[in-house]
């Protein structure tokens, strides 16, 4: 498989959206990634079904409440480069998998830890989801309007960027480390961090008196007209983004409205009279019809696509944005790189465990002279 990282071997303990995100995210870039299901997952046990997130990888399945399967993965995570685990502090030791096991017998494997809280503080050993983590750093605070809960929004923010984007920097980070002092390391990545890093941009606006501190009311977050979306005449939105001077007046020329009686349009007390104006300009034609009016301008006006429909757009379309991995249409790998190019994923692949003990037992040309 090409990539930047062909060659780099990893084993994913399988569970839930951040694991598997981030493994995809070395899968794309060339990593060789197995992914470990725990046979017969007890009640509560949420192992999910092969998907988008597991493109790329091996699947195979350990009891780890058997001792020959526990030495099996032992043994494969002593050929491996990386080993990722998001249970809760303690449980990989239970099983006989931690990171003094491991590192023992591969001093050089980059051991990854990978929970919502971290390995230490008072909430380490709880439960949580997304909507908690960012609930903990202030990034769902700053997520709303002005009166109104705050909304959550997704997953994004700290199971997937705080958690597995993460925690792919900081294995490429450890394997670049590694180069220099030949050694691996444990990683202590957690989604709260994460969560927290993803709001040092607001922390600098605020000191610099450009967030007020209430949601809903700032430059960026629909505090002003010139930064919303809007309803088109079909029911669908377009987001408007024209924040600089000359985009917009771009945006008010192309609508055709007159500024003169209108208040400076980021005046917070003009906020109300100018998205009165723009509601009433939208509601005139189609989403589509907007975008295509826009799309050779720098109005900064973009309409919103679901993610199913995205695929379409022909800027995504030219860029190759989206491709098909076993009949289903999802995100292509990304970034993009000039002389080591991701392939194209492939479904997942299953194997057996003893087989693929074989089969890493065994130098890959592909990365002959590697030390391991």
């Amino acid at each position: 498989m090409g990539g930047p990282l062909a060659g780099v071997r990893v084993v994913e303990m399988a569970g839930l959206a951040p694991v598997p995100f981030g493994g995809m995210l070395l899968a794309d870039l060339g990593a060789e990634v197995v992914r470990i299901d725990r046979a017969a997952a007890g009640a509560g046990g949420l192992t999910p079904p092969p998907g988008p997130l597991d493109r790329g990888k091996t699947r195979t399945v350990a009891d780890l409440k058997n001792a020959d399967d526990v030495r099996r993965v032992v043994e494969l995570a002593s050929r491996a480069d990386v080993f990722v685990e998001g249970y809760r502090p303690g449980v990989a030791e239970r099983l006989g998998i931690g990171p003094d096991v491991l590192t023992a017998a591969n001093p050089r494997l980059i051991y990854v830890r990978l929970t919502g809280w971290g390995q230490q503080g008072p909430l380490a050993d709880r439960a949580g989801h997304d909507i908690d983590y960012i609930s903990l750093v202030g990034a769902l605070d700053l997520i709303g309007r002005p009166g109104q809960p705050p909304v959550p929004p997704g997953a994004f923010l700290g199971d997937l960027a705080g958690g597995g984007m993460l925690m792919a920097l900081g294995v490429t980070s450890a394997l670049y480390e590694r180069e220099r002092s030949g050694r691996g390391q444990v990683l202590d990545v957690a989604m709260v961090d994460g969560a927290a890093l993803l709001t040092t941009f607001f922390h600098g606006l605020r000191a610099g008196g450009m967030w007020s501190g209430r949601r809903g009311e700032n430059l960026i977050d629909g505090g002003r007209a010139c930064y919303d979306c809007y309803q088109a005449a079909d029911g669908k939105y377009v987001a408007v983004g024209a924040l600089e001077p000359q985009f917009f007046a771009q945006l008010i020329d192309i609508l055709g409205i007159d500024a003169t009686d209108l208040p400076p349009y980021l005046d917070p007390a003009g906020t109300q009279a100018w998205r009165d104006v723009l509601s009433a300009a939208f509601a005139n034609k189609p989403r589509d019809e907007w975008a295509e009016i826009f799309a050779e301008t720098d109005a900064c006006v973009a309409p919103v696509l679901s993610p199913w429909e995205a695929h379409q757009h022909p800027h995504n379309r030219a860029r190759n944005s989206y491709i098909t991995v076993d009949d289903l249409i999802q995100p292509a790998p990304a970034p993009r790189f000039s002389r080591t190019p991701a392939a194209h994923p492939e479904p997942i692949d299953s194997g057996e465990l003893a087989a693929l003990l074989d089969q890493w037992s065994t130098p890959d040309p592909a990365v002959d002279g590697v030390d391991r």
